[in-house]
């Protein structure tokens, strides 16, 4: 990766101080001030969103961890640092073949409105399950994305439970596909929540995106 070893370290201050939960919003009229730069977080569900919320803050509880799809339906906010510096943004999980018709909708207008309408959105991390790669529901939030003009960084979880070779792999695949994309950052960061491969330098790319 392309961090120098004082931005890893400032990146573990960062989040070694106060990290803490601030609110849900359900609806747009529900979100907090835009005052401070914000990261958010998006990927199906299932992928790992909350382990690695949890990794990347050192914190066991601050996300909800759930093995039930879609149960997240709300843009979740966590305020870091004192005094406060940005805030991290858990995107509802997509992808859930269960969920009601009306759900899924009320999901897209609520996330949809949030990634176009937000000028403190620094950059979106889209989390790829490294067991399957990019899929169709993946590309979907990647197209809102583009068209939204927000930046993201495609960001592979669970790389601890495929073999060398096939992470290799699907890092290249994915790599690929992030190059063909107007918003999208070009280098792909993968991770582990149990293992922690990766996690120093997603701090990084919270801080360079916050600094953005």
């Amino acid at each position: 990766m392309s961090f120098t070893d004082e931005e890893i370290e400032a990146a573990r201050k960062t989040f070694a101080g106060p990290v803490a939960f601030l609110k849900s919003a359900p609806k747009l009229e529900h979100l907090p001030p835009p005052d401070v730069p914000e990261v958010a977080f998006a990927g199906r569900s299932n992928v790992g969103k909350s382990s690695l919320l949890n990794a990347l803050t050192n914190r066991n509880g601050l996300a909800r961890t759930s093995n039930t799809p879609g149960r997240t339906q709300e843009l979740n906010f966590f305020d870091v640092g004192d005094p406060l510096a940005f805030r991290l943004v858990d995107m509802p999980g997509y992808g859930f073949a269960k969920a009601p018709k009306d759900v899924v909708r009320q999901w897209r207008f609520l996330v949809n409105d949030y990634l176009r309408g937000r000028d403190v959105l620094k950059r979106a991390l889209v989390l790829i399950d490294s067991r399957h790669g990019i899929k169709d529901v993946d590309r979907d939030i990647l197209g809102m994305l583009d068209k939204a003009a927000v930046s993201y960084r495609l960001v592979l979880t669970k790389a601890d439970k495929v073999k060398a070779t096939d992470l290799a792999a699907v890092r290249q695949a994915t790599a690929d596909e992030a190059r063909k994309r107007p918003a999208a950052h070009p280098e792909i960061i993968a991770t582990s929540s149990e293992g922690g491969m990766g996690i120093a330098e997603l701090r990084a790319a919270v801080l360079e995106a916050v600094a953005a």
